[in-house]
């Protein structure tokens, strides 16, 4: 069964919703508004759709129960799963991600997150990476696989495979258990451009014709690069307003001052003093505001699995801090930029209760 922020209906259709066009939103063109959750239709297991689709599905409300990621293309997979805890968090306000790892939890643990229902907290969204390592033991894929294919779970369970070379079959009877199944490939060209329309359009931008394709062409079609200056575009250009073609070629030039890894490192290992003093002297090269934002947001959605600008310091940023905490700094800078775009406060004050909420409780 799939899980809405809406009940389902009684009797609703058991066919599958049909899948939209993968192609591209002309750029600059206007899409339509997310719409309110909706319930969900019963759909057979194991249904097959492009990451770009679900992307769509899950902004529209519509979280299957079960999802099984994989794939080369980690990049993909990373803004998938972005798009998912956002759309999560406007749909289901009051009921913030969890995010386990298979080699760090129980079957059991998996399984009362996924079936579990609290009076509190009527529905949960868990991702958890690296699920091969459960496919060490056959009795466990199997009880989860059974656990997943039972009826009555009111979460959405996302279960993330690490990229391979060859299929681990082992973990067949979890993907058979999974209600959507998606394949993380390499994006085309059009895809690329779908992917920049959608993600423009959840920052409340709009594009001038030709944009999201320079931006693409400047990065030669490589998924990485491109959602990482799609990120910052997005971060950059305060909500509502029109990107031009010379707003691409600002982001896409030479960042001013080179310490700005020299920040982020400091902000990873705990050190909130040094990282402060860098802070203030980024701002005085004329580093921008949303460069520095963005920066600490995938910091810590690198710590958490997603895509890494900053390789070696999002790993430090996860061995010293817990999912937990990591997600809790998260909503920090969400809201950091959101009071930043909304003018609600100064942002030197923002950027640096930021930095402390990421350092955490370390040094300094």
């Amino acid at each position: 069964m799939k899980s809405s922020p809406g009940r389902s209906r009684a009797g609703s259709s058991r066919k599958p919703a049909a899948s939209a066009p993968a192609s591209a939103e002309p750029a600059g063109a206007q899409l339509a508004p997310a719409k309110r959750a909706r319930p969900a239709r019963a759909a057979a297991r194991g249904v097959s759709l492009a990451p770009l689709e679900l992307a769509r599905r899950v902004r529209g409300g519509d979280f299957p129960a079960a999802l099984w990621l994989e794939g080369p293309s980690e990049p993909v997979k990373a803004e998938l799963l972005a798009t998912l805890r956002r759309a999560w968090a406007a749909h289901v306000p009051d009921s913030p991600p969890r995010v386990l790892r298979a080699a760090e939890s129980s079957v059991e643990e998996i399984l009362a997150i996924a079936q579990g229902v609290s009076l509190f907290t009527p529905r949960e969204l868990l991702l958890v990476l690296d699920i091969e390592d459960l496919g060490r033991s056959e009795k466990r894929v199997v009880a989860l696989a059974e656990g997943l294919a039972a009826p009555g779970g009111v979460a959405c369970v996302a279960l993330i495979e690490s990229a391979t070379d060859n299929a681990r079959k082992s973990l067949d009877p979890l993907r058979a258990a999974c209600a959507v199944r998606v394949i993380a490939l390499p994006p085309d060209p059009s895809e690329l451009l779908g992917w920049g329309a959608m993600k423009l359009h959840e920052a409340g931008l709009t594009a001038t014709p030709g944009v999201i394709e320079s931006l693409a062409e400047a990065t030669d079609g490589d998924a990485l690069a491109f959602f990482g200056e799609l990120s910052r575009l997005a971060a950059w250009a305060p909500r509502g307003a029109r990107v031009e073609a010379a707003d691409v070629a600002q982001i896409l030039s030479p960042a001013i001052g080179a310490e700005l890894p020299d920040y982020v490192a400091a902000v990873a290992t705990g050190d909130a003093r040094l990282a402060g003093k860098r802070l203030g002297r980024l701002l005085a090269a004329g580093v921008g505001e949303g460069t520095i934002l963005f920066s600490l947001s995938n910091l810590v959605g690198g710590a958490l699995g997603g895509w890494r600008r900053f390789h070696s310091a999002s790993e430090s940023l996860r061995r010293r801090r817990g999912a937990g905490d990591l997600l809790r700094a998260l909503d920090a800078v969400y809201r950091a930029e959101a009071a930043w775009k909304g003018g609600r406060a100064d942002i030197v004050a923002l950027l640096e209760q930021a930095t402390r909420d990421v350092c955490g409780a370390a040094k300094g």
